[in-house]
């Protein structure tokens, strides 16, 4: 599968996510549907295409409430919606897939609705009666739903493990921090905390599946979620500070190649060395590295990202602009008088600050 076809099927995954997520009309309908111990297959996609795919059965041609659904699920064919499901196009209707698809399902319902999802390139949820359960079907994909309450335990359980992670990644971009304002950097110092930062953005992506799944019922553990991720914003900038510019390297790339190490990789500090472009072995002792400044710029008073960079390019690194007067610094470009000065009080005191908590 190549990237934009892999890019589209996880697209069309998440918005299928959303579409039977708690608080929608299709969550709705399937609550009800499974509570009277019914079973139901429900295929969302491109009517024209789903028609020639079945044959028979009722048109209702008629807009989607979670009643109408319930209802038409009473009776034992497929049931076809538009693509956005906010209209019903067929109820009762007999699929005819491509028997040559592959299909490891064993009951009719579920071979008949992951052949179609396959062949229309469509949504398909397919209901059990006997064991209450819901499996999507999008594209490719295959997702057995979990219930509410276990969606809860899981998301929650993520969140605590995140928690745990956020906080070791403050301890090290602190102590980043306070070796940087000492010009006393290692390669790795840096690999550490693009690890820390990277660990932290991979656990939150496996929090998202849940909140898509969990709808209106995981509001509260996504603005967690919103709060706890703060502090990447801040630690994501190290590998902006540190990469090593090349003719054909750029800051993106670099994070770009961090973001593909696998999990095994990524507890190799050698693998974020070499990601960042400084050779697999990163050399702790004789290797000091200055920082460009960008992440510490962006802490004092949120300068404007076009302020920062015309500071970073004007004098190279951090230990450079704390030094430099400040006639220097009113110098650059959209940097005045106050700003100039707010920069070099800022500074200063984030470093008494860092000392302080040191101690």
């Amino acid at each position: 599968m190549t990237n934009r076809k892999r890019k589209n099927s996880q697209e069309a995954y998440r918005e299928a996510l959303l579409m039977v997520s708690p608080g929608t009309r299709i969550r709705e309908a399937i609550s009800a549907i499974l509570q009277s111990r019914n079973g139901a297959l429900l295929c969302i996609g491109d009517i024209k295409t789903l028609s020639e795919l079945s044959e028979g059965g009722v048109k209702v041609d008629a807009p989607c409430t979670a009643q109408l659904l319930y209802e038409l699920s009473k009776m034992d064919g497929a049931i076809l919606l538009s693509k956005d499901a906010k209209r019903i196009a067929f109820a009762n209707r007999f699929l005819k897939p491509d028997t040559s698809i592959p299909s490891d399902e064993t009951g009719t319902r579920h071979r008949a609705g992951e052949r179609i999802a396959r062949q229309a390139k469509c949504v398909v949820v397919a209901l059990s009666e006997r064991r209450a359960s819901v499996t999507l079907y999008v594209h490719s994909f295959k997702h057995v739903m979990d219930s509410i309450p276990t969606l809860l335990n899981k998301a929650t359980q993520a969140i605590q493990t995140l928690e745990k992670y956020i906080n070791v990644l403050n301890q090290t971009m602190r102590d980043l921090s306070i070796r940087e304002f000492q010009d006393m950097v290692t390669i790795f110092d840096v690999c550490k905390a693009v690890q820390r930062c990277e660990m932290v953005q991979r656990i939150a992506r496996e929090i998202e599946p849940y909140l898509l799944e969990l709808g209106t019922e995981g509001r509260l553990i996504s603005l967690q979620l919103e709060e706890l991720i703060i502090p990447t914003e801040e630690a994501e900038l190290v590998t902006k500070d540190y990469y090593k510019e090349k003719p054909a390297a750029t800051f993106e790339q670099a994070r770009e190649k961090v973001a593909e190490l696998t999990q095994e990789e990524l507890l190799n500090l050698g693998a974020i060395s070499q990601a960042l472009g400084y050779g697999p072995t990163p050399r702790v002792i004789d290797t000091y590295l200055s920082p460009r400044g960008y992440r510490m710029l962006m802490s004092t008073h949120r300068l404007q990202p076009q302020i920062v960079d015309n500071l970073v390019q004007r004098f190279g690194s951090l230990q450079q602009i704390i030094r430099a007067p400040k006639e220097d610094l009113v110098a650059v470009e959209g940097v005045g008088e106050v700003l100039a000065e707010r920069v070099r009080v800022s500074l200063n005191l984030l470093r008494n600050q860092l000392a302080l908590d040191r101690r």
